[in-house]
């Protein structure tokens, strides 16, 4: 049998009617035979994707396996011995694949933490499920939490994993941890902040790096100003630089001239801004703090109470979003006007949080604003057609055939169907609650 008969049934994307063995005609009783599927060219790529992830767990297992049998001799020796045998080991293996001792080491870790600790990861790698991509990043996080929160996370991570690309999975995973450990946040982030520096590295040709090791919501702050001034910039007439280079011009004139005054009037006026989204009663009660979800900032994640209440003090830099159970809010306006209003924009972009193409991870402050079903086609300004997409993703929605839509009902979520015909469903970071009615079996009882 070729690989492709191998696999293909594994990694079929959508159903197909099967042949009668014995082709005396269709397997469901009917007169006409049923020819089997024909795999497209998307299918062989992803009957080669499943090839791969189940070669890879078996790899590791083999490896673990390897490691095992080298040990087995010397254990009770003492801690000497089994050092030198594990870097004998490295070694065997870095020659044997031909791949450096670094990456033979990461291969060993990985192998001993999801056979011996996630056995559960190694069958959803086995099944293919997950990516072994996946399965690096599982290990890397995971292994990073503190014993006693472990057995809490491993079972959501899997199924995190089993649902997301890898890069919403890295952020959810991320996430979940965090929102895990957020009790001792605000400790730990207090320990961090004594560790604040700036430095600067030489380089060659008369390059360095100037690096600031800080506080995240003011680096991306800072980061989100100086390209929102770079983007500015790049539009003037003659202007030849590119994005990377004025951001690195903008930073430097900021902090040898403390003033923007010299820059073109489009880029003078711009602020740092930055999201944080707070359940309203954490910043009213420590006891509902400690019992509802951490403050999250956009682009960062979890943030110490303590520095989202600074951050909510009055400050108009910073965009405020109070969350609380009971709240509902809807916005549109209809067929008035093309463009969102300020606030719906806002909302947009605070409920989906990302660009909302499949695994994109580019923050929604720095999307467009799509309309869903095109204005040119009788779409309507208003929350349940937006979305943010980044320019890449709006691009390919405006110009290709992949079909974009809105989810009915779903809060936000994008179905994506490509040329091919797959469907890709992409969920927002938050639901928008909205307005029913009181009244049992109204028929007002839907958004409005």
């Amino acid at each position: 049998m070729t690989f492709e008969g191998m696999f293909y049934a594994g990694g079929m994307s959508h159903p197909a009617p099967h042949r009668d063995p014995q082709g005396s005609g269709c397997a469901d009783g009917g007169d006409e035979e049923f020819l089997p599927p024909v795999p497209d060219a998307v299918d062989l790529v992803l009957e080669s994707a499943t090839m791969l992830a189940v070669f890879a767990a078996e790899r590791l297992r083999r490896i673990e396996a390897m490691r095992h049998e080298a040990l087995a001799p010397i254990l009770g020796r003492g801690a000497g011995a089994v050092e030198m045998a594990e870097r004998s080991i490295r070694l065997e293996l870095s020659a044997g694949m031909r791949i450096t001792e670094y990456a033979a080491g990461r291969l060993l870790m990985q192998a001993d933490a999801l056979v011996n600790r996630y056995p559960s990861a190694l069958d959803a790698l086995s099944g293919a499920r997950i990516t072994e991509k996946h399965a690096e990043i599982f290990v890397d996080l995971v292994d990073q939490v503190t014993p006693e929160l472990r057995a809490d996370v491993v079972e959501r991570a899997v199924a995190l994993a089993e649902t997301e690309p890898v890069g919403t999975f890295r952020r959810g995973l991320r996430d979940l941890i965090a929102r895990l450990e957020s009790r001792t946040l605000e400790e730990r982030h207090a320990a961090a902040l004594g560790g604040r520096r700036v430095v600067v590295e030489s380089g060659a040709d008369g390059m360095g790096l100037l690096m600031l090791h800080g506080p995240q919501v003011e680096l991306h702050a800072i980061f989100g100003r100086a390209t929102a001034m770079a983007k500015a910039i790049k539009g003037s007439p003659g202007e030849t630089r590119t994005l990377d280079q004025i951001r690195a011009d903008v930073v430097a004139d900021l902090l040898i001239d403390g003033t923007t005054a010299h820059l073109p009037a489009a880029a003078s006026g711009i602020r740092a801004a930055v999201v944080v989204t707070v359940p309203v009663l954490s910043l009213l009660d420590d006891e509902a703090a400690a019992a509802g979800d951490p403050p999250v900032v956009e682009g960062v994640g979890p943030v110490p109470l303590s520095r989202a209440r600074e951050l909510c003090g009055g400050e108009a830099k910073w965009m405020r979003v109070l969350t609380h159970p009971e709240t509902a809010v809807v916005l549109s306006v209809g067929r008035d006007r093309y463009a969102p209003p300020a606030a719906l924009q806002k909302l947009v972009k605070w409920r989906a949080d990302r660009c909302m193409g499949p695994g994109c991870g580019v923050p929604a402050s720095r999307c467009e604003v799509d309309h869903q079903i095109r204005w040119a086609d009788q779409g309507e300004t208003a929350l349940e057609n937006h979305a943010p997409l980044c320019k890449g993703h709006h691009l390919v929605k405006d110009n290709t055939d992949w079909v974009v839509t809105q989810v009915p009902g779903s809060g936000g979520a994008l179905e994506w169907i490509s040329p091919t015909g797959r469907r890709y469903v992409v969920q927002p970071e938050r639901k928008v609650p909205v307005f029913r009615s009181a009244r049992a079996g109204d028929a007002s009882n839907a958004p409005f």
